[in-house]
């Protein structure tokens, strides 16, 4: 098998087949908690710390792990540590888990999480599966800041809650509703696609 560096595992989780921007998968989660950065930054945390230690464990296990029943057993590693970070914001970050939500216990279900575990963990080594965890993790929350940063700037006139442009700006409230999620997203992954493309064809 082909030796993957760190510079490989990061290029391939910020751009070249980022989560989000690229496989489209995850959307639901990025549409909802991103009106603001702070809750951006919470929720890309606890989705990467699940990420590295589920793609590690499932890597560890995948020779015991039967073929006919490898989905279910990857639900229930997932799952395990979905609960373990769930329980440790609700004792540490109420504040988050307040904000966050359904959307915390939801990560058991996300896309993202679950196609790492049967694309790459369940056929790569553990150290390559805990560093394709953490840089699709990071992809993810580059991603969701993107796009929090743009609903919360412009909606808003704040960034992390603090005001940018003062009292006096007209808030712009499409970008804070579900239409504005969409819009934003667009705009994120056609930007991305675009500069892809063209520093591709430089090439």
């Amino acid at each position: 098998m082909k030796r993957r560096g760190i510079s490989w595992f990061a290029k391939e989780g910020l751009l070249g087949n980022n989560p989000v921007l690229v496989q489209l998968l995850g959307l639901c989660s990025v549409l909802a908690v991103s009106t603001s950065m702070s809750n951006a930054i919470g929720m890309g945390v606890a989705a990467t710390v699940v990420l590295i230690c589920s793609n590690l464990l499932i890597s560890l296990l995948r020779k015991f792990i039967p073929e006919q029943v490898r989905i279910a057993a990857y639900i229930v590693v997932i799952s395990g540590f979905v609960t373990a970070v769930q329980l440790l914001i609700k004792a540490y970050f109420p504040a988050i888990d307040k904000s966050l939500g359904i959307f915390i216990p939801l990560i058991v279900v996300n896309c993202i999480v679950l196609a790492r575990a049967e694309a790459f963990a369940s056929k790569n080594k553990p150290a390559a599966a805990l560093l394709d965890g953490l840089f699709m993790g990071i992809g993810y929350t580059a991603a969701l800041l993107a796009v929090s940063f743009i609903r919360e700037l412009f909606g808003n006139g704040t960034v992390f809650g603090i005001s940018v442009f003062g009292g006096s700006y007209p808030k712009v409230l499409l970008l804070t509703m579900p239409a504005g999620a969409f819009i934003c997203l667009a705009c994120v992954v056609a930007a991305v696609r675009y500069f892809t493309m063209k520093g591709r064809s430089k090439k």
